[in-house]
């Protein structure tokens, strides 16, 4: 996903008047999370799954890299499929601008997770976007329509392309949503195979239990480690660049907590934390639903003769007893579009406590126990790449003075 450029850049005031000139459309919220979390939320009945026969045959380095190969490569993301949005008049809107800009704390009974995720997972895009800005976050889900434009664009087709060298998808014509979510599980158990055959695989979807929140995400790229007596394998997430510059930290920041996420699940999945119970209960799904052909036929090819969606669930767990908890070293790299060459790599250590701090921290959020916050003084740069910055709060003269009021109370409680 191409990431916007920060203050530090030399060309903001070139970005700032250009930035009207980029072609952009409308999307959903949901259709952002297609883009970012290709398994967030499926509306098609005909999907694609993996094709069995890239975990199950050899390849030769030029069409599929290899274990022994010493470069990290890096990771791709499903394409956008286009969706129109639902229009709403300028009445509804002003409405809804007095609700989210309104000082008062939402219910727990109206938290957004109720509202926007009711039976539905909460994405790994979900947390990095509310721990990028709130406000931003709430805005979206109440307001509707996220750009994206050429340089997104850009960095969708370039994931997609590095997709196609590992892996091969076949459509599937599927019937309910047991289907749906079968088939999710199934890409993720044929995923595994490849990895544990070739070494590598890319785009991988993950569903998992963590802090009582169902959670969903993709995994850009998993590697085993090139050396025999290291099982653990290591996630990798790359992000495309307009510009041939360095991240600014909060971007850094971002993208480490969208890895350290994956890291949580992977690892919750490995002690085997998967609530089977409340997974069907949670989403409405029959356990006994027999499944489409199409899914059978799949599961027959993965080695395993699955009848209905219990059938899969089962093997999906058994699946994380042949897997080693994720490497404690992650792997973020950045790529420039224009020519793919490598920017930067940022290696780092999973932090569990500051993790756990996030999460609590944006569930907050979800849940309705804290209203939105804005964006930290220092980081109101990214209201300039911010769709709703005309309409948000932060930038009118009467929040100034709100924060100056807050500021001077908070001076008075410490004194």
């Amino acid at each position: 996903m191409a990431e916007p450029e920060t203050s530090s850049s030399n060309n903001n005031k070139n970005n700032n008047n250009n930035k009207n000139n980029i072609p952009i459309e409308i999307v959903s919220d949901e259709e952002m999370a297609l883009i970012e979390a290709a398994y967030a939320s499926v509306t098609s009945s005909s999907i694609f799954a993996r094709s069995l026969s890239s975990c199950c045959t050899s390849s030769t380095p030029s069409s599929s890299p290899r274990l022994h190969n010493t470069s990290l490569s890096i990771n791709s993301i499903t394409l956008l499929s286009k969706r129109k949005i639902s229009s709403s008049s300028c009445g509804d809107i002003e409405d809804t601008l007095r609700h989210v800009n309104s000082p008062k704390k939402p219910a727990v009974s109206d938290s957004f997770l109720r509202r926007f995720r009711k039976r539905r997972a909460l994405s790994v895009t979900d947390l990095t976007s509310t721990e990028w800005c709130p406000k931003q976050m709430e805005f979206s889900l109440l307001l509707g329509g996220k750009k994206v434009n050429q340089f997104m664009k850009a960095g969708i087709a370039r994931h997609a392309k590095l997709e196609a060298e590992v892996i091969t998808r076949v459509e599937v014509k599927v019937q309910s949503q047991e289907d749906r979510w079968a088939l999710k599980l199934l890409n993720f158990i044929n995923g595994v195979n490849q990895l544990l055959f070739e070494g590598l695989t890319r785009e991988l979807p993950i569903i998992g239990f963590a802090d009582d929140i169902w959670m969903i995400g993709v995994i850009d790229e998993v590697r085993m480690p090139l050396t025999e007596n290291d099982h653990n394998p290591i996630l990798i997430d790359t992000k495309t660049r307009a510009r041939d510059t360095l991240p600014a930290e909060p971007q850094r920041r971002n993208g480490r907590l969208q890895l350290m996420c994956y890291k949580y699940m992977w690892d919750n999945l490995v002690a085997d934390n998967f609530p089977s119970k409340s997974f069907f209960t949670y989403f409405g799904l029959n356990p006994h639903s027999i499944l489409c052909e199409d899914l059978k036929v799949i599961s027959a090819d993965s080695g395993f003769s699955a009848v209905t969606l219990d059938d899969v669930v089962r093997y999906y767990r058994n699946t994380f007893t042949m897997l080693s908890p994720a490497n404690d070293q992650l792997l973020l790299r950045y790529e420039y579009q224009k020519d793919h060459s490598l920017l930067c790599e940022d290696k780092f250590a999973y932090d569990s406590k500051w993790l756990k701090d996030q999460i609590h921290s944006c569930l907050e959020f979800w849940l309705g126990e804290r209203e939105a916050a804005y964006v930290h003084e220092d980081e109101r740069w990214k209201c300039r790449f911010c769709q709703y910055a005309p309409v948000c709060p932060v930038n009118t003269d009467d929040s100034k003075e709100m924060s100056a009021n807050t500021s001077n109370d908070s001076k008075a409680k410490e004194n």
